[in-house]
């Protein structure tokens, strides 16, 4: 389980920033939400002494963060399903939410200091590139998206040149790589990035669409496993290599709905490779993309109906 923190305090003023979140608005307010920006979730009870220490020392550290982060706060007395799905077995208890996955948290009161580095952290998942170098980045984005990638290629070495701990420019000179078909060389720069980047949003983007890539290399004929799952639709293997065929030919939006049929009819096949599939898709789609967008919307709901 993930170490996680807590809120409380029923009497909290209610923003844009800072939100009480049931059962019924937990998909919108924050899976859907932190699909733009990372969301705090703060599990409490009325009755919870800490809880009620932690709460507004996570809603002044969110409040000062300008926006950049956004807080849900969880009564777990009123939201016992929700509560019972994330495991979380103490309070206070909190998940930072970035593109619709806990991705960092803690558990029980700490010292202010402590609670105010948490949210900085979280906030900076969404954080923007150097500005000295966006005008580098974008120009680099637009040649990639013309179809100059070696033009982009360079571009995006210099800007590393200048700032190698910046990510978005070395996720950005993978996608090249992968656009001259050079695999090879787009793995050796994931494997030469800097450890202090390694789990940067950029980067690991950059290793699902390599994934899919090397994915796409050994990917069988669309219309022969189109057959083989009309004939045999329990057939879950076949549906996955159709969706690996799909994704392949550029058909994205048809290779979730084929994996998310897996995972509707067995989420468990396979040490539920449907799920993990459909995850580095998501996370090789830019995180506003339609497709990643109802993707996750869909997934969510299969997995807390």
């Amino acid at each position: 389980m993930l170490e996680l923190g807590g809120s409380g305090g029923a009497d909290a003023p209610a923003t844009d920033l800072i939100k009480d979140v049931t059962e019924a608005t937990f998909m919108a307010d924050v899976v859907e939400q932190s699909q733009t920006v990372p969301v705090i979730v703060d599990f409490w009870a009325p009755w919870c002494g800490p809880c009620k220490t932690l709460g507004p020392q996570l809603e002044a550290a969110v409040t000062a963060a300008g926006g950049r982060v956004k807080m849900a706060k969880v009564d777990v007395d009123q939201a016992q399903q929700i509560a019972a799905q994330l495991q979380i077995q103490s309070i206070p208890t909190v998940y930072a939410f970035y593109q619709g996955q806990p991705v960092d948290g803690f558990q029980g009161a700490v010292a202010q200091s402590e609670v105010n580095a948490f949210v900085e952290r979280v906030a900076a998942l969404a954080g923007e590139p150097d500005n000295g170098l966006a005008d580098a980045i974008e120009a680099a984005e637009g040649m990639l998206a013309e179809g100059a990638a070696t033009d982009a290629a360079q571009t995006f070495a210099a800007i590393i040149g200048e700032d190698p701990d910046n990510a978005t420019a070395y996720g950005g000179l993978v996608r090249a790589h992968l656009a001259l078909d050079d695999l090879d060389q787009a793995e050796a720069i994931l494997n030469g990035a800097p450890a202090e980047i390694a789990d940067a949003p950029e980067l690991e983007a950059a290793h699902a669409q390599l994934e899919l890539a090397k994915q796409a290399a050994g990917a069988g004929p669309v219309a022969d496993l189109k057959a083989a799952v009309e004939a045999d639709p329990a057939n879950h293997q076949a549906r996955f290599d159709l969706a690996t065929a799909l994704h392949a030919s550029g058909q994205t939006e048809e290779a979730v709905t084929e994996l998310l049929e897996i995972f509707r009819r067995d989420r468990e096949w396979n040490d539920g490779a449907a799920k993990t599939q459909l995850f580095t898709i998501f996370d090789a789609l830019k995180p506003e993309d339609p497709i990643a967008l109802n993707g996750r919307r869909k997934l969510s709901s299969l997995i807390f109906a």
